[in-house]
This record gives structure tokens, C-alpha cells and sequence, in this order.
């Protein structure tokens, strides 16, 4: 059984508003105290993610290996199949409206990731702290990839940006042929935009972190809605952003794969500490009884 956010009775009568979640046992979950976690997490997370990769001497150098590495393995297993993608859904019908998944891209994984995260939070209080955790652990985890692992992605390959391969050289110069459609059919921002690009880490490809943030959010959801059409909806969710994020060149099938190994990873952080600190409140709540 899940509760539900409690109140207390104003001396008038009347119900206050609820500005606080309160589990089973009977621990309350501050929204200002929670928001401030997850403020100071994202902080954490940009500040790191942005300090490694694109910048310093032979970054491009270091991440377009690492990317040659990559390309190696999928083609190993004969998975290196990027380029042949992108090029049937942009010969689609108005290049198969990829400005729209642009768009996605850019946008909904902080707004879904964010609003299955307050959702969750009002209605199935203690589900939250297990996923909460698990959102947090995945993220920091995530940071070791970025820090030691720079990966240029697919859709810099062929580019004669500040960041791309061909920077200097003939577009195409790689020979991979992969359109960053950012740059050409634009969407929520471009990292051609020196301002954009100065402040974001272009090689923060490895683990996805879309896939990552997506497949959490499909967990969380899942819990949370009943009828099967909406679920459906839920598991299309992570589908759609793997899709995403291959057609428009920005990651590797193997970033995805990644993303979901930093879900693992997070999700048991998160059981082993939420089991310990349950326990911890129990047992304390046992001694004062």
C-alpha cells in the first residue's frame, strides 16, 4: 500500500495546503528540503560534466579515438548501422519532420524526468525515496564515463565545427557521412552557438544519459498509471528517445546501451540504501516504543 500526502487541520477547520509527503512509517518528505537535493545534484552533475572533454589540448584528438573505438566494436558484431539509419529517415517525406525530434531531444527528458519525479512525490510517497536515490546514484555515476571516457559523437564525425572532426579540414573529411541535424534543421538549440557550446561538454556522449533518464522515468510511471494504453505510452517512452538520439547523430547505440548500465547501477545503490536506512528508522522507532 502507498500513502498519500498528509495534512494537518488548521484550529478554523479548514485543510491547509499539502506541503509535505509522509510515508508508511510514518517519515516526512520535505518538498524544500527535497528540492534542494535535487538542485544541488544537477549543479554537481553540470559543473563536472562540463569540466571534462571538450576543452584542453587534443580533446577532439582523445574523443574522436575513443569514437573510432566505438565504431570498431558495434562493426565487430555488425551492428554499426548509424550512418544507414540516419540516411532512410532523412530521405523520408520533409526529412521525416526531424526538427520535432530536435526538439525532443532538447526538451523532454528534463520535463518528463522532472514531472515523474513531483508525481511520484504527491502520490506514492513510499516509492519515492527508493527512486529519488536511484535517479541521484545514476546521475553521479554517469560523471565517472564523462570524466574518464570523452567520446565524440556521431554526429560530429563528418563536422568542421570548433568541436568536430573535420574542424580545419574538408566537410566529410572522416568519410562517415552522419548530418548533426542540429546544426542543419536546428530545434530547441544548436551547439554551433558558440555561447551554447562554451558552457556544454560536447563529448559527454558515454553513458546516454537520455536513455538513462528515460528508462527511469518509464519505471517511476509505470507504478503510477493503470490503464494499458497509458503504459504503453510509458514503455514507448525509452523507445522513442533511443530512436531519438540515433537518428539525429548525437549518440551511439552503445551510449544507450551504456545509459541503462548507469540505471542498473543507480537502482542498486538505491535498494541497498534505502533498505539500511528503513531499517535505521525502524529500528529507532522500535527503541522509542
Amino acid at each position: 500500500m502507498t500513502s498519500t500526502p498528509t495534512a494537518t487541520v488548521e484550529p478554523d477547520g479548514r485543510e491547509p495546503k499539502r506541503t509535505e509527503a509522509r510515508t508508511e512509517t510514518g517519515r516526512r518528505l520535505r518538498w524544500w528540503r527535497e528540492l534542494a537535493y535535487i538542485v544541488g545534484l544537477y549543479l554537481v552533475y553540470s559543473w563536472v560534466r562540463n569540466r571534462f572533454g571538450s576543452s584542453g589540448t587534443g580533446a577532439a584528438r582523445i574523443a574522436l579515438d575513443h569514437a573510432k573505438d566505438i565504431i570498431g566494436a558495434q562493426d565487430a558484431v555488425g551492428l554499426w548501422f548509424e550512418p544507414e539509419l540516419q540516411r532512410w529517415y532523412l530521405g523520408l517525406p520533409a526529412r521525416g519532420l526531424i526538427r520535432v525530434w530536435n526538439i525532443y531531444y532538447g526538451t523532454a527528458h528534463f520535463v518528463v524526468t522532472a514531472g515523474a519525479l513531483i508525481w511520484l512525490y504527491r502520490r506514492q510517497p513510499d516509492r519515492y525515496s527508493l527512486w529519488r536515490t536511484t535517479l541521484a546514484a545514476m546521475t553521479l555515476a554517469a560523471l565517472i564515463g564523462f570524466a574518464t571516457y570523452s567520446l565524440m559523437p556521431p554526429r560530429l564525425l563528418d563536422s568542421t565545427s570548433t568541436y568536430g572532426a573535420c574542424f580545419g579540414q574538408e566537410p566529410g573529411c572522416e568519410g562517415y557521412r552522419i548530418v548533426d541535424t542540429l546544426a542543419v534543421d536546428g530545434g530547441w538549440l544548436s551547439f554551433d552557438d558558440e555561447k551554447a557550446a562554451a558552457v556544454s561538454n560536447q563529448y559527454a556522449a558515454m553513458p546516454s544519459m537520455h536513455t538513462g533518464w528515460s528508462t527511469w522515468s518509464a519505471a517511476v510511471l509505470w507504478g503510477l498509471v493503470r490503464r494499458r494504453w497509458v503504459r504503453a505510452l510509458v514503455v514507448a517512452y525509452p523507445c522513442a528517445t533511443v530512436f531519438c538520439i540515433l537518428i539525429t547523430g548525437n549518440h551511439y547505440w552503445l551510449d544507450a546501451l551504456g545509459g541503462l548500465v548507469a540505471f542498473a547501477v543507480g537502482f542498486g545503490i538505491a535498494r541497498a540504501v534505502t533498505t539500511w536506512n528503513e531499517s535505521r528508522l525502524q529500528r529507532r522507532q522500535s527503541a522509542a516504543a
